[in-house]
């Protein structure tokens, strides 16, 4: 029988197979050429001490011990052309997820993507960076692998009561992703690297019989009687069924509009919001690491900060290390900022959101506008924000020490978002409850980090889609909408998620429960 171990080792040792088997043959008493084969299960970094330690979970096979590389395979699906149809809106890890899981039941996915492929979707990113130019359907969040696939991959979810988390990351690494993602504790897949997964995902739910449209978004849902009866896209094409996922992620804003004027029932929805705040990640390390130079073995250390101000969280959210800020404004006249980090994250510096928790009874300026309030706060602050930049895709920016002290930063250095910045004071931008917050809250952070609260790091505003603003209400148990009969709202856009995996188990959850409807 293999032997299951737990132990902490030095960063060398972990990078380094022959010394990792020359360490475990001492600790389980037999010569070293007496392993056969060490699988590690799990991996993660102890960095609470000076000397950093990497915890594994290992299985050890001696000689004479079977043992057999498992390769993770996909799931056995069927042909589904001639299948009952169910409409999925939405190419994020939702739609696309929740089209799989509706193959393997044996049904047929329509999805509707307003956006373009992942290789389309590049040259209107590059618009938005170069020439400031907003594509309102294709864009960091608009396109076939949502908001994710350019702007991070980070595959770390806390969600283990929503599902399957495994399953998830198995698939993946089914369609190509690298299987370290089965073993870090905070699995990273990377920009780079995703697009060809996405892609790979969308030909085989074709290959099976289900239908990809891009370019093509939904402008109404047709119900009778309370009950789905199809779509209608923006050429006045209409498309039939009687089932339709609604995956449309956290930016359909359009969408929610569409709801709201239809009477469907929908909520207004507390969510964070801030900055995107850039450091060298050289400091970073040196803070996380306790070190001058961080070594080979060790990766670029993340950070995770969370402080209570005036009776609200102040947190870090899509910490992104050795990555970059992005543009991700999805209308013309707002600016938008979020972050992303390659697969070997190997850019010099390393950002965060820095968010606040907002409560419902901050968007009563906003109470006209009904279940859309936080949707219009979130608006308002992305086009002030527009607006003192200089009404281009550069957004404010302020050193974060000056932030703190209300002081208008002389210079802005260059920094990792690509359209560039303005230097405005960031109180301008926020409402004035906020503002306070955040700069206590950099302080407190800076007291916990030291080193942290430094005029080296840059802060740029607004990240402000941090999830959706609307929740759109479903039955707990059929995950049905409350009042329309065959809607399924899915995914982070409906409230039910919060990243690429728990959206992913979110869509295989409400293709399940179609299926379960259908018997």
């Amino acid at each position: 029988m293999p032997k299951e171990l737990l132990l902490q080792v030095t960063p060398e040792i972990a990078a380094n197979e022959s010394l990792l088997k020359d360490y475990l043959s001492k600790q389980i008493k037999v010569s070293a050429q007496e392993i056969k084969h060490v699988s590690i299960l799990k991996r993660s970094i102890d960095a609470r001490q000076k000397a950093i330690k990497i915890n594994l979970k290992v299985l050890i096979y001696l000689k004479g011990e079977p043992f057999q590389e498992t390769k993770i395979e996909l799931p056995i699906y069927k042909d589904v052309s001639n299948a009952q149809e169910v409409i999925v809106v939405g190419a994020g890890p939702a739609g696309l997820f929740a089209a799989l899981q509706l193959i393997e039941l044996g049904l047929k996915p329509i999805v509707l993507e307003r956006g373009k492929d992942v290789r389309g979707r590049r040259r209107d990113l590059k618009a938005i960076n170069r020439e400031h130019i907003v594509n309102e359907d294709s864009n960091y969040c608009f396109g076939e692998g949502g908001a994710g696939t350019y702007s991070d991959g980070k595959l770390y979810t806390r969600s283990k009561k929503r599902g399957d988390v495994t399953r998830i990351l198995e698939l993946l690494v089914a369609f190509g992703a690298s299987e370290d993602i089965l073993v870090e504790a905070h699995p990273h897949i990377g920009t780079n690297k995703l697009p060809k997964i996405i892609e790979d995902i969308r030909n085989k739910i074709r290959e099976f019989g289900g239908q990809v449209l891009f370019e093509t978004r939904v402008t109404d849902i047709l119900v009778k009687n309370n009950e789905v009866e199809g779509i209608v896209t923006q050429n006045g094409d209409k498309i039939h069924a009687n089932k339709l996922i609604l995956a449309t992620g956290h930016s359909a804003r359009d969408i929610f509009e569409l709801l709201d004027k239809k009477k469907i029932f929908i909520e207004a929805k507390p969510f964070a919001l801030g900055v995107r705040a850039e450091h060298s990640q050289e400091l970073i390390d040196s803070i996380q690491y306790s070190c001058d130079f961080r070594g080979e073995h060790l990766p670029p250390a993340p950070y995770s900060i969370v402080k209570q101000v005036n009776g609200r969280g102040m947190y870090s959210f899509c910490m992104c290390p050795g990555g970059v800020i992005a543009p991700c404004a999805t209308s013309p006249g707002e600016v938008v900022t979020n972050g992303w980090s390659p697969s070997k994250r190997d850019q010099s510096t390393a950002n965060s959101g820095i968010v606040v928790e907002l409560k419902l009874e901050d968007f009563k300026p906003f109470a006209k506008f009904g279940a859309l309030a936080g949707m219009e706060f979130q608006k308002s602050i992305e086009q002030k924000a527009w607006h003192l930049a200089g009404e281009t895709q550069k957004v404010p920016a302020q050193r974060m020490i000056d932030f703190t002290k209300s002081k208008v930063s002389a210079d802005i250095p260059k920094t990792s978002y690509v359209p560039g910045t303005t230097s405005v004071e960031l109180g301008q931008v926020f409402p004035g409850f906020l503002t306070q917050i955040m700069r206590q809250g950099f302080q407190d952070f800076g007291k916990s980090m030291r080193g942290y609260l430094t005029n080296e790091a840059i802060l740029h505003a607004p990240e402000s889609r941090t999830s959706s603003p609307v929740r759109i209400p479903r039955d707990p148990m059929t995950l049905e909408h409350l009042q329309i009969k065959g809607l399924y709202p899915c995914g982070e856009g409906a409230g039910y998620a919060g990243g690429i995996i728990s959206a992913a188990i979110d869509g295989e959850k409400c293709a399940l429960m179609i299926a379960e409807s259908l018997k």
